[in-house]
């Protein structure tokens, strides 16, 4: 797996167990909960729908979901926020850049056994895992999926473990086509440009689910805790 992050992809990683990606070189992370996640998601709409909205890099790891933007991107997103009028509110919204370290999501399998063998398998939020669910459509969604495409990557056999213990996996995988910086949310790209979104509306949203994340939460606990007396 370090070679394939290294070899492949040309992303530096830290000695270790298991395999840690140095943020700050090739990407930076943007870390929100899963639930706030697939909501920003969903608003920005699916990869490849225009030319602007590329699929960049995004993985799952336990309860977060870790959002990979250009490099230098997590000196830019206090800033972002103030700008974006969200600096005042608590949001679960942080950023890992230079000097900081990213454990290495487990790598998709590929081909249509991989899809098969992921046929109701769960994610680390306890959602069905789509690629699963489109198991039988065949290896073009696999390779589909394997390109940043709406589909999650085919989960891999976790002959170890370390998926059920929450290790980082990938929801939508990295280009290697190109190079997959070219698809990284930048704030060079204002308004979003063929090669890559625009960050500030990817921070905006993010900041917005977050903050409904937060808020929805509030109002679940007094229900909880009415219902357990």
């Amino acid at each position: 797996m370090q070679w394939y992050y290294e070899s492949v992809l040309g992303w530096p990683t830290a000695p270790g167990t298991p395999v840690r990606l140095r943020t700050g070189v090739r990407f930076d992370v943007l870390d929100v909960p899963v639930q706030a996640g697939h909501a920003a998601l969903r608003r920005l709409g699916p990869p490849g729908a225009t030319p602007w909205r590329p699929g960049f890099p995004v993985a799952l790891r336990g309860g977060r979901m870790l959002l990979l933007v250009a490099a230098g991107g997590a000196e830019e997103l206090p800033g972002l926020l103030e700008w974006l009028e969200w600096g005042s509110l608590p949001l679960d919204l942080t950023a890992v850049g230079a000097g900081g370290l990213m454990e290495a999501p487990l790598l998709p399998a590929t081909g249509a056994t991989g899809a098969a063998g992921s046929a109701g398998a769960t994610d680390a939020t306890g959602s069905a895992d789509v690629a699963g669910s489109a198991g039988a459509a065949g290896s073009a969604d696999v390779g589909r999926a394997g390109r940043g495409s709406a589909l999650p990557p085919p989960r891999p056999r976790d002959h170890d473990g370390r998926a059920r213990r929450g290790a980082a996996v990938w929801l939508r995988p990295p280009e290697q086509e190109g190079g997959a910086e070219t698809s990284l949310p930048a704030l060079s790209a204002v308004g979003g440009t063929a090669a890559a979104p625009d960050l500030a509306r990817l921070v905006h949203t993010l900041a917005t689910e977050c903050h409904r994340f937060r808020l929805s939460s509030r109002c679940a606990s007094p229900r909880l805790a009415r219902a357990t007396r």
